[in-house]
């Protein structure tokens, strides 16, 4: 169980990179769209937002720097103390061509590691994610290299920004602690153990509780479930002492059945279970402090 003195950090992860508007008509996709879900998930109760941009025309995933810059002006216009949490994940993808597997076919994103990462190091968020896995995914593979990886933390250490590692099965955990002895990572550990993905680590309480003891000793952690294991999955992470993670990146359905209308609306039902559960929502003053981050003027107000 969770220490009864422990504040919870819910992130809400606002968009992604794979839903799409056939599965939820509610999903934000413009950068005004963005900003204002960020902003509503945050008065229900999220401390951190994370975050991906979409092309406004197409709603597909974009890595357009000026879209990104939109979407922090427009929340930061109103609301100084949310913590903001970029990606860094578009452009890990490869599509295999069908004649010649070495040759990239359309789809593909694959790109430097030095691109991934251009945004965070003009915009300087609070925190961005840097994911370790390279996997099946779907019909495609995510590639994440080691020395790419390497290469990403050195450009966000430079930016001052603080890395949030996502973990998807049990040898990126491994690679973790190889970054960590070679110091590729600065300040706290903060970690996200991904479940439900298929090919990664599979959502159930058994493999939450075994991710959870790989991780470095004093380590900042959430675990978050996808699809119909979200839910689920919010609970087992706080009853394991860990933080909680919701959006529409995760899931599209408040209930079986019931789509939810909006990303503050699943902040709403997973800040109910955590406080059902006897636990208490941080702050986002509070989750910086946790998070060791520098306090923003509003947040010392």
């Amino acid at each position: 169980m969770a220490p009864s003195n422990a504040k919870t950090v819910i992130t809400c992860a606002v968009t992604g990179n794979l839903t799409t508007r056939d599965q939820t008509p509610h999903l934000p996709v413009t950068p005004a769209e963005i900003a204002r879900s960020c902003l509503e998930a945050a008065e229900a109760g999220a401390a951190i937002v994370h975050i991906h941009v979409r092309d406004p025309a197409t709603g597909r995933p974009s890595m357009e720097l000026d879209l990104y810059r939109e979407v922090i002006d427009r929340i930061r216009e109103r609301n100084g103390d949310v913590v903001i949490n970029l990606t860094t994940g578009p452009g890990g993808r490869f599509v295999p061509g069908e004649a010649d597997p070495k040759v990239a076919a359309p789809g593909t994103t694959l790109t430097t590691p030095e691109r991934r990462v251009a945004h965070v190091s003009v915009l300087r968020p609070d925190i961005c994610t840097l994911d370790l896995n390279t996997m099946n995914s779907g019909a495609e593979v995510v590639i994440n290299t080691p020395r790419n990886i390497r290469r990403m933390a050195a450009i966000i250490r430079e930016a001052g920004v603080l890395p949030e590692i996502e973990l998807f099965d049990t040898g990126d955990t491994a690679l973790l602690r190889d970054l960590i002895a070679d110091r590729a990572l600065g300040g706290p550990v903060v970690c996200s153990l991904v479940l439900g993905v298929k090919y990664g680590f599979p959502a159930t309480p058994e493999t939450l509780l075994h991710g959870r003891s790989l991780l470095p000793p004093g380590a900042f952690w959430t675990a978050f479930g996808v699809g119909r294991s979200a839910f689920p999955m919010l609970a087992q992470s706080y009853l394991a002492g860990g933080h909680v993670r919701i959006g529409l990146e995760d899931a599209v359905y408040l209930e079986k059945g019931v789509l939810a209308r909006s990303n503050a609306a699943l902040v709403e039902k997973a800040r109910a279970i955590v406080e059902t559960l006897g636990g208490a929502i941080a702050t986002p003053r509070e989750a910086r402090r946790l998070l060791g981050l520098v306090e923003t003027a509003a947040a010392a107000e």
